[in-house]
């Protein structure tokens, strides 16, 4: 039977390559993101692979998040497997210094935002008995690096969530894991420098993780048999042994 996959964050980076990764498997889609014509360019693009249905709301907007969820059709209201992907960074500065404003958009998007979608989906898994949660984590989500404070802990917290969900719904047979990455080049430097020309420099000098590596992992993790749990997974580019520690060549 076609399973169906709900993916947050799918207008770019991993969430976008994991929908292009999923439907070349068809699996069928249901794509959120705050960009709609990001979405109806994705949509329309992955259609002649996949069925594919998108939502435009923020996921950091409760109300928003549980309506629009609601509102799926009936041929893609069963979510056989939840990708909670959207998550950002915002800043860089030491703790003392540090903008309330970044804090808030860290926590409501990478902890309330994934808490918000998991909620609408869990009940539906709880009483299938079955399911398959994937929360998109980070390396900082396993060690704090200089200047990181809030994103690391909004991360670490992510990783938390995930093992209580994975004890909680131990006994429904719903598999639950996370992926961790290191650094990945996407548009995330773009939005945690807010344009600024640092970010342009973030991943030169060595060859960084592709959206399309984390991807590949992801669908590796749904496709294992219901056996096995790939329960929570750390991946580094080569050239980066720690958060802090990256071999670059210029």
């Amino acid at each position: 039977m076609t399973k169906t996959a709900l993916i947050t964050g799918a207008t770019s980076g991993i969430g976008e390559a994991t929908a292009y990764e999923l439907a070349k498997h068809s699996i069928n889609l249901v794509l959120c993101g705050r960009r709609l014509e990001r979405l109806k360019t994705i949509q329309k693009a992955l259609e002649r692979l996949t069925n594919v249905h998108i939502l435009n709301f923020d996921v950091r907007d409760k109300k928003e998040t549980l309506k629009a969820i609601a509102s799926l059709p009936k041929d893609f209201e069963n979510i056989d497997i939840l990708i909670n992907n959207a998550g950002n960074a915002h800043g860089l500065d030491p703790i003392q210094t540090g903008s309330i404003e970044d804090w808030d958009a860290m926590m409501d998007i990478n902890v309330k935002g994934l808490l918000y979608v998991s909620k609408t989906i869990i009940p539906q898994m709880t009483e299938r008995q079955s399911g398959h949660i994937i929360n998109i984590g980070s390396s900082a989500g396993k060690e704090v690096y200089p200047k990181g404070n809030v994103y690391c802990a909004s991360k670490h917290a992510v990783l938390a969530i995930t093992e209580g969900m994975r004890i909680d719904l131990n006994p429904f047979g719903i598999k639950v894991g996370s992926i961790n990455p290191g650094l990945v080049e996407t548009e995330f430097s773009q939005v945690r420098f807010k344009g600024d020309v640092i970010a342009d420099n973030v991943y030169k000098g060595f060859k960084a993780l592709q959206a399309e590596d984390i991807a590949e992992i992801i669908y590796f993790a749904i496709s294992r048999p219901p056996h096995v749990n790939i329960a929570d997974l750390l991946v580094f580019p080569t050239a980066q042994a720690s958060s802090s520690i990256v071999k670059k060549e210029f």
